[in-house]
């Protein structure tokens, strides 16, 4: 079953605004509920405690403030935001002082090598397998394939990079991809980074077409809770094999714009991120998770 658009409801009575609002506010604690406990869970299995999260949400909320009201000046700023946030005025001034920019991540130049080996039609066999590669030497090799990428890092540094994420193996002078996808198991750092970059955008997506008008995102899942256990497998190798398909399809079609925009000069100021993502569990464990929340929102409805 796919989770399309919600239409717009055409009630043949108008909610009244405190109803209305009522509504909204209940849909929105549960949401943002749902978006709290990974986070939560995360932290407890890493031992981050509950004041380190607090300063962190403390932070976001100045900044998003500050992004909502961009064009105040300073001494009116400090006020507008602890208006809005709740915070008060002598905590927004310190989290401002304190607050460092961020440098954006650059994907690294080891994933960068990695997807354009998975992926470059000059890199496969007739039947679509990804060739190994002599480890140097002209095009088609390694040293070949890292210099394309950059000439900021040595191709060898790049391979012991690969070998030290176990994405790549090198054995009689050829080098072997030994991985379908760029998850550096054991790379507790690399993981985190992923997590951050990954969710992160695809929370902003959801967000944005939340507070807009229009859906200038594409969000949208296929849910259902009819499966069995001996199914799952075939699950697994289904959304694989649709990501390969993605994948293969996707990133020579970026570059071949890249390589247009270019030639034309035009400004290299987009970014984009596109990922595909699964999640299961039983169904007990759905409604064991969901009871919490679902019991107090009875209470809270319960006569006096």
């Amino acid at each position: 079953m796919t989770d399309p658009k919600p239409k717009r409801a055409r009630p043949s009575k108008t909610l009244a605004p405190t109803a209305a609002a009522a509504l909204d506010s209940d849909a929105l604690t549960q949401a943002m509920r749902q978006l709290l406990e990974p986070l939560a869970a995360l932290s407890i299995a890493r031992g981050v405690p509950f004041a380190t999260l607090d300063e962190m949400l403390k932070s976001a909320f100045v900044d998003a403030a500050r992004a909502a009201h961009p064009d105040l000046p300073g001494h009116r700023a400090v006020s507008r935001i602890s208006t809005t946030t709740g915070i008060n005025r002598r905590e927004v001034s310190r989290i401002t002082r304190a607050r460092s920019e961020t440098v954006p991540t650059r994907r690294s130049p080891a994933a960068r090598l990695f997807t354009t080996w998975l992926t470059d039609p000059a890199l496969k066999t007739r039947r679509g397998d990804v060739v190994a590669l002599p480890r140097q030497g002209p095009a088609p090799s390694f040293e070949a394939l890292a210099q394309s990428i950059t000439r900021d890092v040595h191709p060898r540094s790049l391979l012991d990079e690969l070998c030290r994420l176990g994405m790549a193996r090198v054995e009689n002078d050829k080098v072997y991809l030994l991985h379908d996808s760029f998850v550096p198991q054991g790379d507790v750092e690399r993981m985190l980074r992923l997590l951050g970059h990954n969710v992160g955008d695809h929370l902003r997506a959801a967000v944005t077409n939340v507070l807009s008008d229009i859906t200038p995102h594409l969000e949208q899942a296929i849910f259902t809770d009819e499966l069995s256990h001996a199914s799952m497998d075939d699950f697994r190798e289904l959304m694989r094999t649709q990501w390969k398909a993605l994948l293969a399809a996707t990133v020579p079609a970026l570059q071949r714009m890249i390589d247009v925009d270019r030639a034309a000069g035009r400004s290299p100021d987009h970014r984009v991120r596109v990922g595909l993502y699964t999640y299961h569990e039983t169904v007990a464990a759905m409604r064991e998770s969901a009871a919490p929340a679902a019991t107090k929102a009875a209470t809270k409805r319960k006569p006096t």
